[in-house]
């Protein structure tokens, strides 16, 4: 069993810190604590179902197409909303508060449109079951490790390698010196919300084809645990983002199977608050210096 919890806590924290590292993403270029991204991830995965299940396209381009928009979304919300206020010099609990109503907005639209009931999902291969180590694991379980892998080190090679990722990394540590050595600002933050966006969309798709439902509530569920992730890992960064969404996965599943599942979410918050208590920065990462 303390295996079986295991690998269901690894599946469950992938998706945690997929959706993390979207919002460590954003963070790192802008410092911007985006309560939006939680939302985003619910919008991610109606838009498949919308695709898929109302307008009957196959799952894989569906799938494809969703995340695709979903970026779109990321875009259109940062250029009509945040990018005004960044022009303005606002202060960061501006961009904090709009964030808030722009999740309002998403969240609103959607429960207008789709209604607050559950909806059956769709999946891939329903009923097809993998041994891996003794425990029968279903195939969207596997998928859902093997892209959460795939991406996440495609996502350091990008950053770490290429001009656009060298880019990110120089808005993030200077803005005006970016914007001095030739480099648009703007098209930078919009490939970056394009980015967080579509790894939210991703999670959003596979946590609900887990799951096999899909609902207007799962966007305030995956903010909090978002969050936590990111604060527990080091927020800005992506390697503690990974290790807060797992650490944070195995500790609900751990839960969940030992002592019930009512407190999933009290034993991942109260791991949160001892590491914070321990280290205030998160595991990864590092005390903020000021100039005085």
């Amino acid at each position: 069993m303390f295996l079986i919890y295991t690998i269901s806590g690894i599946v469950l924290g992938s998706v945690y810190a997929l959706t993390a590292v979207g919002y460590s993403i954003v963070y790192g270029v802008l410092e911007l604590v985006n309560f939006a991204h939680g939302t985003i991830f619910m919008v991610g995965a109606y838009l498949m179902y919308i695709l898929c299940t109302l307008l009957g396209v196959p799952l894989l381009p569906g799938a494809v197409i969703a995340v695709a928009l979903t970026g779109a979304v990321g875009i259109l919300y940062e250029r009509i909303a945040l990018r005004p206020l960044r022009l303005r010099n606002l202060p960061k609990f501006c961009f904090l508060i709009c964030t808030i109503g722009i999740s309002i907005v998403l969240e609103n639209i959607l429960f207008v449109t789709m209604g607050s009931e559950a909806r059956l999902y769709p999946t891939l291969r329903e009923g097809t079951y993998y041994s891996v180590l003794g425990v029968n694991l279903s195939f969207v379980q596997l998928l859902i490790m093997l892209v959460a892998v795939v991406l996440m080190a495609a996502l350091v090679i990008f950053l770490k390698k290429s001009p656009l990722g060298m880019a990110m990394r120089a808005t993030a540590q200077n803005r005006t010196a970016t914007e001095l050595m030739g480099i648009s600002v703007d098209a930078i933050v919009s490939i970056t919300f394009f980015l967080g966006s579509a790894l939210a969309a991703v999670s959003g798709i596979f946590y609900c084809m887990a799951f096999r439902s899909v609902s207007t509530g799962i966007g305030a569920q995956i903010t909090q645990k978002t969050f936590a992730s990111t604060v527990l890992g080091g927020i800005g960064e992506i390697g503690g983002a990974v290790i807060g969404g797992l650490i944070l996965g195995l500790t609900e599943s751990y839960t969940s199977g030992y002592i019930g599942s009512e407190y999933r979410d009290v034993a991942a918050f109260i791991v949160l608050i001892a590491v914070l208590l321990i280290r205030p920065s998160g595991l990864l990462g590092k005390p903020a210096q000021k100039k005085v």
